[in-house]
């Protein structure tokens, strides 16, 4: 018998291909159905869109990740090892970090050669913070692991914060008190040194206060006798400059009595020094007051170590800076940043509210109203520096120029409104952030129903009374999102700050006790300014890198702070005015 494929006739190559062919046009049709219904059903886009937003929340969180990590750090003590280096030379210093590099292989041993060449011709370093700037002009040092013979961490090695020169790293080898030579007695120095800290707490309060206000009253004086002499004459003010000049002997009286009393203290510190000895046994006398904080670095406990670290929290966000910026507190950044924010929202809210007030409910909806509109989104892509320069050209030169010449006439050739300050800081990034403002505020007003427009003028209300009893309390929370936008941008913003009132360094807040009590005429810290100066114009960069990590993260944590405040008003007024409607 036969099977049934040998009874069956072979299929020809002709017939057989062409089924194959007719099999794969089947299938590519299936699979152009598929991938079209994937496209009809948006498949591809939603999966090129959530893997966009999981990108970007990756990226924000790690970049929120390092700054948490590197400024929540950066106050923790750390201990201080001793390297012996094959050199024979010693170092010490604090452990920063470390990277690989390439060594100049030529210039090794040949033993060192043969171990960098094993791995590929790369070797790891370490980069310590020897300090003591006054002795060895520099604050860090690098060294390979193959220049290093041993290391330790000896327990009478201190880590000292000194008012200047920065960090010194060392021994106590004695001490000087009340003009004594002793030997260092731990509980001795601890007393006396918070002493001293006192005497000088006390200088500083005399010379900020007591003879800056001195200084004012005498400034003042000065000033009233030139605007006497420029609105009388010489001979009708004669009367006034003499009795002006008799107040200013009675305030040099008293600041000569003030200088006494420093000069006093200042005395007494001399005779209270310390002597601090480096690995490699030279030394240095300091005064002990300008000892701001020390600690054995590597016999301190746990509870010792969260003590400083919490000490060094509350003097950076309540003291100011010291040592180039590098050290101390951010006090002034923080009081200049908030309180330029805040003067910003009260400038840009009535003028952003009122335009877009105007755009929406008054202006006739045509081609010049919409060129408008488009010049107002035109200007949020301006860059921020042009803004800056337009301040420092209209607000500082033009309108602090005559208002200068008005009403400071006295106080030329020295400028008063002339120049940058807080004033024209806060109207130029006002300027900056209306655009977006209008924007928010018009998208609210647009959000609110034309029915309830509709029946409140069907109720006798004038338009005026509709917008301002019915759309604008409606039209609140989406106005108070273009206020947090507004807030969140020129918070951070720099650039046109460094051209209109921004300083390294403002010798004065622009609020304190001397009449007027509010000064918008002068220069201010701002936290953003702080980080580019300590970041990219300190002696070291490497000594302000802590200090910039430190200071985004209080810098970010203002930002959220104020918006979050906003927020939870502008929920507040959401659930206030909420109706089925809206």
């Amino acid at each position: 018998m036969t099977s049934l494929n040998e009874q069956m006739p072979p299929a020809s190559g002709a017939a057989g291909a062409a089924g194959v062919a007719a099999k794969d046009a089947v299938k590519g049709r299936r699979v152009r159905r598929f991938s079209a219904d994937l496209s009809a059903a948006g498949e591809p886009a939603l999966w090129g869109f959530g893997g966009a937003l999981a990108l970007g929340i990756i990226l924000i969180a790690g970049f929120l990740m390092m700054v948490l990590y590197n400024g929540a750090t950066t106050f923790w003590p750390k201990p201080i090892d001793r390297v012996e280096l094959s050199d024979g030379s010693v170092i010490a210093g604090v452990e920063r970090r470390g990277t690989i590099f390439r060594p100049d292989l030529p210039r090794l041993d040949a033993d060192v050669r043969a171990e960098v060449e094993a791995n590929d011709g790369f070797a790891y370093r370490t980069l310590y913070q020897t300090a003591n700037f006054d002795l060895y002009g520099d604050d860090f040092q690098w060294v390979a692991d193959y220049e290093t013979e041993n290391v330790t961490q000896p327990e009478d090695f201190y880590y000292f914060e000194r008012q200047v020169w920065g960090v010194f790293v060392g021994r106590i080898a004695g001490m000087q008190i009340a003009g004594q030579e002793m030997e260092y007695d731990p509980a001795i120095f601890r007393r006396e040194q918070a002493a001293a800290r006192e005497r000088f707490n006390e200088i500083r309060q005399i010379e900020r206060s007591d003879i800056g206000r001195l200084n004012h009253l005498i400034e003042r004086e000065r000033l009233n006798q030139r605007r006497a002499l420029l609105r009388q004459g010489e001979e009708a003010a004669a009367p006034v400059v003499a009795q002006s000049q008799q107040r200013i002997a009675e305030l040099q009286a008293e600041f000569q009595v003030l200088q006494a009393r420093v000069n006093e203290i200042r005395a007494i510190d001399q005779s209270y020094r310390v002597t601090l000895e480096e690995v490699g046994g030279r030394t240095i006398e300091p005064e002990i007051s300008q000892i701001v904080r020390f600690f054995p670095a590597n016999t301190i406990g746990l509870a010792g170590k969260i003590g400083i670290y919490v000490s060094r929290w509350w003097e950076f966000v309540s003291t100011e800076p010291r040592e180039a910026n590098t050290q101390g507190g951010v006090l002034p950044a923080i009081f200049g940043t908030v309180a330029m924010t805040l003067l910003m929202v009260v400038f840009v809210a009535p003028f952003g509210v009122i335009t877009a007030l105007y755009l929406r409910e008054y202006a006739k909806q045509g081609r010049v109203t919409s060129i408008v509109r488009i010049s107002v989104n035109n200007l949020a892509g301006v860059p921020s520096i042009v803004y800056g320069v337009f301040g420092l050209g209209f607000f500082a030169y033009t309108m602090g120029g005559t208002i200068d010449q008005l009403f400071y006439p006295e106080s030329l050739p020295n400028p008063t409104f002339g120049k940058g300050g807080i004033l024209w800081a806060s109207l130029t990034l006002a300027l900056l952030t209306v655009p977006v403002v209008i924007v928010a505020t018009e998208e609210a007003l647009a959000a609110v129903p034309r029915s309830m427009r509709e029946g409140s003028l069907a109720c006798g209300a004038s338009k005026w009374q509709t917008i301002r009893y019915v759309v604008l309390p409606k039209a609140l929370p989406g106005i108070m999102t273009g206020m947090i936008l507004a807030m969140a941008r020129g918070a951070g913003e720099v650039a046109p700050l460094m051209l209109v009132g921004v300083v390294k360094l403002a010798p004065a807040l622009p609020i304190d006790g001397f009449y007027p009590f509010i000064h918008l005429d002068r220069s201010f810290m701002h936290l953003g300014f702080h980080i580019f100066d300590v970041g990219f114009q300190s002696r070291n960069s490497e000594a302000g890198k802590p200090m910039v990590f430190v200071t985004t993260l209080l810098l970010l944590t203002l930002i959220v702070a104020m918006n979050a405040t906003a927020i939870i008003v502008r929920n507040r007024l959401k659930r206030k005015y909420a109706t089925g409607q809206f």
